[in-house]
């Protein structure tokens, strides 16, 4: 940070600290001929919620007095990566304190007509056809833990109960038989404001259930009732990156990562993308930030032992030549959006990051899912994500069962549902191998991985055309990475 932005953060702190938005002068430490108001704070409203990137190193006084002198009110600031969570009612902030330095995904979203957000995010649909289970036995239903070897690995281990997996997603249910001997509430948090909430009302499900259905693919209890995850001796944490709208904004998968760091988990589970952008650019301004705050926190993580896992995306893109975001920004009014050329510089997050593992999605018959996003170096591994369009060998459901809340248990697909059966997996090997570190979990999860070539004829829909292409070769493409994730070899080493 220059040094004259430094010397007027130290010579308005004091005041601005108490009173949020009064103007004043320099003081005695600062340069005597330097006279610095601050600007007359307007609040007209509405309060935004910023994410704001400092240098490296800034302190957290220093951060909230720069804060303060743009008009901004700091919520909560990570020292450890230098990022700030901040809200201020002045259109004004923004600017203030350097557009290449702050993002509002609330500012995206607000319609040009009412000034508030103008659509609700699609939740991944879960099908409502399956009853709650109650005492029934489901396993043989999950033709996906087939998939992966799973029932034979808990022959052998089921996972280590000092194995934790963030779940960060929309809440799992606490009550949820399969899963209220695996949660964990002491690890628990909601982050929907940016800041850690420890109370079981923040980080427990309200509008959906995702989240408690990744949550059963990892860890359900495998007790002959219900469903059984991939892990089911190891523990998991609620950590609630989704608000009520189904968005993940920045701050709250920020929130989530840095939980997780600090509270010694092994392995995150991340079956979403960060909106507002499908895409987000390096080269953009505000999603610049976007990128170099959760690239921080990601890093971060990986530093304190903690290995991230996310999905792909159920774009059907190549992500290393993605071309065109016709859906950006995702909470903004249908008409206020325009399709927008994006090159590979512009990353689905966090999956497209340095330290983490990317999950693409297959079928019963071990084929890419349409949907499923894929690019060669940019998907690490694939797992069952579940396909319509191919049904296990018994004609059931192709999507995956997986709990629910309110004791259910329902079907549904997905990236999403693809990811939590390598989260499933990593847990495994860290029960296995308690002083890997998330760098040798993932080239454990690689090259224990069942080689999967590129498929000879992609035509999904009989056309006579290819759906999507596939490049690399059998032990590394684009489909499928390094290949299936395998569960038994998780156990056996």
């Amino acid at each position: 940070m220059p040094l004259l932005r430094r010397a007027r953060a130290v010579a308005v702190s004091a005041a601005l600290l108490a009173t949020g938005c009064l103007a004043v002068s320099a003081n005695a430490h600062a340069d005597p001929d330097l006279h610095v108001p601050a600007p007359e704070c307007i609040q007209p409203g509405p309060v935004l919620r910023y994410l704001v990137v400092f240098d490296r190193g800034t302190s957290e006084p220093l951060a909230r007095a720069e804060t303060a002198a743009a008009c901004g009110t700091t919520v909560g600031y990570y020292p450890a990566i230098s990022v700030a969570v901040v809200t201020s009612g002045d259109p004004g902030f923004g600017q203030r304190i350097g557009p290449d330095r702050a993002y509002s995904a609330q500012a995206d979203g607000l319609s040009r007509r009412t000034g508030s957000p103008a659509r609700k995010k699609d939740d991944e649909p879960v099908s409502r056809s399956a009853a709650p289970g109650g005492a029934v036995d489901r396993t043989a239903e999950q033709w996906d833990m087939d998939l992966i070897h799973a029932a034979e690995a808990h022959a052998i281990s089921g996972g280590s109960r000092d194995v934790v997996v963030g779940v960060l997603d929309s809440g799992i249910d606490p009550a949820h038989p399969d899963l209220v001997g695996a949660l964990d509430p002491a690890l628990s948090a909601g982050c929907t404001n940016g800041i850690a909430d420890p109370e079981q009302s923040a980080w427990a499900p309200t509008t959906s259930a995702h989240g408690t259905h990744v949550a059963g693919i990892i860890a359900a209890a495998d007790d002959g009732a219900g469903t059984t995850g991939v892990a089911p001796g190891v523990r998991i944490a609620s950590v609630k990156v989704v608000d009520d709208d189904g968005f993940i904004y920045p701050e709250y998968a920020v929130c989530g990562f840095m939980w997780a760091a600090t509270h010694a988990m092994t392995v995150t589970n991340n079956s979403y993308f960060i909106d507002p952008w499908v895409f987000t650019c390096q080269n953009k301004s505000g999603q610049a930030v976007v990128y170099e705050a959760v690239r921080r926190a990601v890093d971060y993580a990986a530093a304190q032992g903690v290995l991230t896992v996310a999905a792909a995306g159920n774009g059907g893109a190549d992500l290393t030549k993605p071309g065109r975001d016709t859906q950006s920004p995702t909470n903004a009014a249908a008409e206020d959006v325009k399709p927008r050329s994006v090159d590979n510089t512009c990353l689905l997050l966090p999956a497209q990051l340095r330290n983490v593992v990317a999950v693409s999605s297959v079928g019963a018959s071990k084929v890419k899912a349409g949907y499923s996003s894929y690019g060669l170096g940019a998907v690490d591994v694939t797992a069952p994500g579940g396909d319509r369009k191919q049904p296990p060998d018994d004609g059931e459901q192709g999507c995956v069962l997986s709990t629910v809340p309110d004791d259910g248990y329902d079907y549904s697909c997905g990236t999403s549902m693809a990811a939590p059966h390598v989260s499933g997996v990593a847990a495994l090997l860290a029960s296995t191998h308690p002083s890997a570190n998330p760098g040798e979990l993932t080239r454990m999860l690689n090259t224990e991985a069942e080689t999967l070539p590129c498929p000879a004829d992609y035509d999904l829909n009989g056309t006579g055309a290819q759906d999507a292409y596939c490049t690399g070769y059998s032990e590394y493409n684009g489909f499928y990475g390094h290949g299936l994730v395998d569960a038994l070899e998780a156990v056996q080493r």
